[in-house]
């Protein structure tokens, strides 16, 4: 590694385990009201800290209604793969943070110090349209060539097609599209790549006009949802290859790649299944010279009494388990699934991924069960695990509570507060526990809710790996 490289520019999974741990996690939140000024909250992660699991920094950002959903770092262990960006003083210092619903992106400096990240710079969302024909940023990644950044809508709020918008490194400006021939690909939502294979791959939702006013169960029963995964040539913005999960199964959301660079698989997500409401975990690798899919995990619906669901749920008698989040560790070993619906974290052994084997559970919140927290058994958690980020050495999960503020109303109508937990990992046998001293909740965020977290230093769903050891 170049002496001048971030030292948290790790050259590969092993190296990322072994530096030393997150002391603080950087949260997203916002008000569903568009009422109150959206934030980057900042909790203490330090165990052994007198102010461990609260909230100890707070950014204001200019203008409320964002609606800030994922976000990430703007450079990673994938500049090491490029020598020029390891030479050219570039860190991981930058917390890049889209506005689903404003399509605004503010950037955000956490270096001068990191419990109060400064807004530094501001892409508005007609920079966005202008120069890349897109809206509604979702998901970012620092990559090859620029920061990536996917988007579910067309250019101004149109219905698309959905894509990703390149940022670049320095001077945050936004230089165009990736894609050059997109071939059918409409929707969009996630982006990830094996960089070793010079391949990317994206999922899909749903355009800006069928999520926004929240869930309409005729697009669901209606199979309108994305139902597909896209593979690219990543250097050319190309796509390759089309796999139909079929229509069936509705909104194919995280991508989750193996870490090690020589690797070419990965999970994918899919919320619910309109034949049974139950939800799924596909595996991408490659056969041959192409990629195939297959479903490798089903988490059934549960039964439930009728009285006891929201009204959009009383018809089928049933709690959707909802998946909403998936998260592989740095080592490949454990893939974690949220369980929105039924308020349940799993955690499964991927060691070999064709055949995943379920080693642990846990319960917070959930549509009917409302699990408490053991911080605090009076206190009704609503909403459930929703986005999961792991630390690097896997030890320690961390969840937030809030999908997407129209949608939480439709699941949880009296909404879903605010609360994050930290969950602990077992040892090589698996297992988890909740840890009952990190327990951020309710007046902690100030009226506002949370979604995505990042971890100083990175995490698992952050970086790309270019070397083996």
């Amino acid at each position: 590694m170049n002496e001048h490289a971030d030292q948290t520019f790790y050259r590969s999974p092993t190296a990322a385990i072994a530096a030393p741990p997150e002391e603080l996690a950087y949260v997203a939140a916002f008000d569903p009201a568009s009422e109150k000024r959206d934030a980057i909250t900042v909790i203490d992660c330090n165990a052994e800290s007198g102010t461990y699991g609260q909230v100890v920094g707070w950014a204001d950002l200019p203008t409320a209604g964002n609606e800030l959903h994922h976000f990430g770092w703007n450079a990673c262990s994938s500049a090491l793969c490029h020598e020029g960006h390891a030479h050219h003083n570039l860190e991981r210092r930058y917390l890049v943070v889209p506005g689903l619903r404003s399509s605004r992106t503010h950037i955000l400096d956490t270096k001068p110090d990191p419990r109060s990240p400064e807004v530094v710079k501001i892409i508005e969302p007609e920079e966005l349209a202008a120069k890349a024909g897109y809206s509604r940023p979702h998901t970012v990644h620092c990559g090859p060539g620029g920061i990536f950044m996917s988007n579910l809508g067309g250019a101004n709020g149109t219905d698309g097609p959905g894509g990703v918008a390149l940022i670049d490194h320095d001077t945050f400006e936004v230089t165009g599209a990736w894609e050059t021939d997109r071939g059918e690909q409409r929707y969009g939502y996630d982006v990830w790549w094996h960089l070793k294979d010079d391949v990317a791959i994206t999922s899909e939702w749903a355009t800006p006009s069928m999520i926004e006013a929240g869930l309409n169960p005729d697009d669901l029963l209606g199979r309108k949802f994305g139902h597909h995964l896209n593979f690219w040539k990543l250097s050319e913005g190309r796509i390759t290859q089309r796999i139909d999960l079929g229509d069936e199964h509705q909104m194919v959301l995280e991508l989750r790649p193996a870490h090690e660079p020589r690797q070419a698989w990965g999970f994918v997500g899919v919320v619910i299944s309109v034949e049974d409401l139950s939800a799924s975990i596909w595996l991408w690798h490659h056969e041959g010279d192409v990629f195939t899919a297959k479903k490798v995990i089903t988490i059934p619906a549960e039964p439930a009494d009728a009285a006891d669901l929201p009204p959009a749920l009383q018809p089928f008698g049933a709690v959707p388990p909802l998946v909403t989040d998936i998260d592989l560790s740095v080592d490949d070993r454990w893939l974690y699934v949220s369980c929105w619906g039924t308020g349940e974290l799993k955690q499964f052994d991927v060691s070999d991924p064709h055949n995943p084997r379920e080693t642990g559970s846990v319960h917070l919140g959930g549509i009917t069960r409302r699990s408490p927290h053991p911080a605090e058994p009076g206190y009704e958690l609503r909403g459930g695990p929703q986005m999961i980020e792991i630390s690097r050495d896997g030890r320690r999960i961390y969840a937030t509570n809030s999908l997407y503020a129209s949608w939480d109303e439709i699941f949880y109508p009296e909404g879903v507060g605010a609360w994050m937990a930290r969950v602990d990992a077992g040892g090589n046998g698996g297992g988890m526990s909740v840890d009952q001293r990190f327990f951020p909740h309710g007046d902690d965020f100030r009226g506002l809710r949370v979604h995505q977290t990042r971890l100083q230093g990175g995490d698992a769903s952050s970086d790309s790996y270019c070397f083996v050891d």
